[in-house]
């Protein structure tokens, strides 16, 4: 199998479909980094197509090395491009307390069954009363784990 694998009619194609792969997995989870490696396989794929015989000599390997990693250069340059910098959203449970917010999905005593946002973050809560209405404006009493308490806000 290895052998066909690496015949000289269908090594450019595995390494175009693998390449595609790898940018298929890049695209459904962000972050995993394949798309360097993906990037470079077709950029190889396609120069074996064309004709550059990246194994018969050391010419050729350094032509294919090169090429990959122009490549890896340039979708990284390219990644960079299309995914800006954002600053994570970091909020400690105490940094919480006595900040107001909005009932998502209803909040009822003694079961984080509800939803509140809180400046665009969606938090389970409970109260520490009655049942609020989603809609209800709210404010966090208290703070734990990543569930709060809230109360309502007259």
């Amino acid at each position: 199998m290895l052998e066909t694998l690496l015949d000289p009619s269908v090594l450019p194609w595995v390494l175009i479909v693998a390449g595609a792969i790898f940018l298929v997995i890049e695209a459904t989870t962000p972050g995993f980094f394949m798309a360097v490696p993906g990037t470079a396989m077709i950029v190889l794929g396609l120069m074996v197509l064309a004709g550059v015989d990246i194994f018969a000599s050391p010419i050729g390997v350094g032509v294919a090395v090169l090429a990959a990693i122009v490549a890896a250069v340039i979708s990284v340059l390219l990644y960079r491009r299309l995914s800006p910098d954002q600053e994570p959203i970091t909020t400690g449970r105490d940094s919480l307390i006595g900040k107001t917010g909005h009932v998502v999905v209803e909040v009822v005593p003694d079961t984080i069954s509800g939803k509140v946002d809180i400046a665009g973050v969606v938090w389970s809560a409970k109260s520490t009363g009655a049942k609020i209405a989603a809609g209800t404006k709210i404010q966090v009493t208290a703070a734990s784990g990543v569930h709060i308490t809230v109360e309502e806000v007259s």
